[in-house]
């Protein structure tokens, strides 16, 4: 009988020394207990398990029962009294074994399991597995990583569930096991959190590192894929939203200040604390750091954690014009209104877009008469899109105004200087054949900074030069804005007319995009749009123009 090949095999080790013990035993010892397991004897494996003058043989040897006991355990129903045995074996290995032998036993079930199985031999697993791990000590990064790693591997081939029936219904455990593994991790997350500010040991440092990955990784897998935009009456409580904002809480918790990942994405080995830190994939981290800028950025897991408003914070305690131009030498005060611009243009929150408007122009207001030159001139080079542009004629616009009623008398905004930076405002990008709805915020800032220019400058004065400089602004602006007006309201005015005689469906292009296919009245609604536009803009050009011939006519 099988249970009498396990009592012959621990009467002849009991006599022995523990470095007595060969691989004969060893192997002897597997196959007998293997053998009682497996043919229902798990009550008196647990006795012999249980037996305090086997301890020396079960430390050496016990680790080899994982594998028969968790396909028994798994093989067998919850209610099952030998199930219930073969889990207090479990936890007696767990207590008496090697832990660096065990863990490799455990790790290497987890590593075997497939289908439907993964989930139920990790959830099995997981508290044995973090006994296991603690008992390691102060050495235990590897390990904690390992562990870690292989999980998420497993998990990685569960189909993550996607609509709110799946979710519930959970039919591979992948949300289950996802929440369990955070609950696996919150020991190790508490001890680097405990000694990140005391302890020196570099251990520390590297299980940091460790759950860092492990952070990653989740991000990648499954966050990445999961369904995380759901109303929240939809679905009582998301697995998957909890998990993603438990591995937002562990990045919070260990340090890894969300501005820092994304300042260091892709040049880590210069910047993070640890050089050696080099094995995840950048593409990975890629994936991740997206996954992560939608969790914050969208759905604003840790959104009060991330530092946007220092900035604005630190204007309001400056004074206007209170900074000197040679400070736009520094590399960082060009890139931060830039970065508001991506902000302003790209950010699909309005509230941040919004801010950053507010941010920006106190940015401006905080420069000298040179620094705010500098700074028009660069945003108008550099924003690439035509409210911004607009927006800042419309701050060069307030800025001459200042200067020509001697409130604050510049250089930077009369005469040549400010010649120079027209050149800027007063053309069309791409002449007449420029689109003049995406840029007609640009092109009516344009025109009323010109109607401002011609009514308030004296021609005899001509403190800004704009009346020396009629004939440019004719040629570069005037004229090609004349040319592109009615090429553009004669191309619509023929949409029109071939919307009135079509029924169809179809698309159009407006401001460069195609629109998804509308209806004729949705198309006709767009298109009369269009041309109420160029009707501005050709009115707003007809009284520029109207202007600049009775100033002529009075000099003559």
């Amino acid at each position: 009988m099988a249970t009498e090949e396990l009592q012959a095999i621990i009467q002849r080790c009991q006599i022995l020394e523990e470095e007595d013990f060969k691989g004969e035993d060893f192997n002897l010892f597997q196959v007998a207990g293997q053998k009682c397991l497996e043919e229902g004897y798990a009550a008196e494996v647990l006795e012999v398990i249980q037996n305090e003058k086997n301890k020396v043989i079960v430390k050496s040897m016990g680790w080899n029962l994982v594998c028969p006991l968790v396909r028994c355990i798994l093989s067998y129903k919850q209610e099952d009294e030998k199930r219930e045995h073969c889990l207090k074996i479990l936890d007696q290995l767990v207590q008496l074994c090697n832990p660096k032998e065990l863990l490799l036993g455990l790790l290497e079930q987890i590593e075997q399991t497939s289908g439907e199985q993964i989930s139920h031999t990790i959830l099995l697993l997981l508290q044995p597995l973090q006994t296991v791990l603690l008992k390691l000590h102060s050495k235990k990064s590897y390990s904690v990583g390992l562990s870690l790693s292989t999980i998420l591997n497993q998990l990685s081939l569960l189909p993550v569930p996607y609509t709110k029936e799946e979710i519930r219904e959970d039919k591979l455990g992948l949300c289950q096991c996802c929440n369990a593994i955070v609950d696996f991790a919150k020991p190790f997350v508490d001890e680097v959190v405990k000694n990140m500010e005391t302890s020196t040991e570099n251990d520390d440092e590297e299980l940091k590192e460790e759950l860092l990955k492990f952070c990653l990784k989740s991000l990648k897998y499954p966050l990445l894929i999961a369904q995380l935009d759901q109303l929240q009456e939809d679905i009582e409580e998301d697995p998957l939203r909890h998990f993603a904002a438990e591995i937002l809480g562990i990045l919070l918790d260990i340090k890894e200040l969300l501005p820092t990942l994304f300042s260091h994405r892709g040049n880590r080995n210069q910047n993070w604390d640890n050089p050696d830190f080099l094995d995840v994939d950048r593409k990975h981290s890629a994936d991740s750091l997206a996954c992560l800028s939608y969790l914050v950025f969208v759905q604003y897991f840790g959104i009060d954690c991330f530092p946007m408003d220092l900035l604005g914070n630190c204007l309001l305690r400056m004074s206007d014009d209170s900074l000197h131009h040679q400070y736009l030498e520094f590399k960082g005060f060009i890139t931060a209104p830039q970065g508001l611009v991506k902000v302003m243009t790209l950010c699909p929150i309005e509230h941040l877009r919004k801010k950053s408007l507010k941010i920006l122009q106190l940015y401006i207001d905080k420069f000298d008469a040179e620094g705010k030159y500098t700074l028009f001139r660069c945003l108008l080079k550099t924003s690439n899109h035509a409210g911004v542009e607009g927006y800042v004629i419309q701050n060069i616009k307030n800025q001459i105004d200042l200067s020509l009623k001697k409130a604050n008398d510049s250089k930077w905004f009369t005469g040549p200087q400010l010649v120079s930076l027209l050149d800027l405002v007063l053309l069309l990008p791409e002449g007449a054949e420029t689109d003049l709805l995406q840029n007609s915020d640009r092109i009516m800032a344009s025109l009323n900074l010109l109607r401002y220019l011609v009514i308030k400058d004296n021609e005899y004065d001509n403190q800004t030069g704009i009346w020396t400089e009629l004939n440019k602004i004719e040629q570069n602006f005037l004229k090609p804005l004349h040319t592109g007006l009615n090429m553009s309201k004669a191309h619509y005015e023929a949409e029109i007319k071939k919307s009135h005689n079509s029924k169809a469906v179809c698309s159009v292009t407006v401001g460069g995009e195609k629109m998804p296919n509308m209806t004729t009245e949705m198309q006709l609604q767009v298109l009369h749009s269009a041309l109420f536009t160029f009707d501005l803009i050709e009115s707003v050009l007809a009284r520029v123009e109207e202007l600049i011939e009775v100033k002529i006519k009075t000099i003559t």
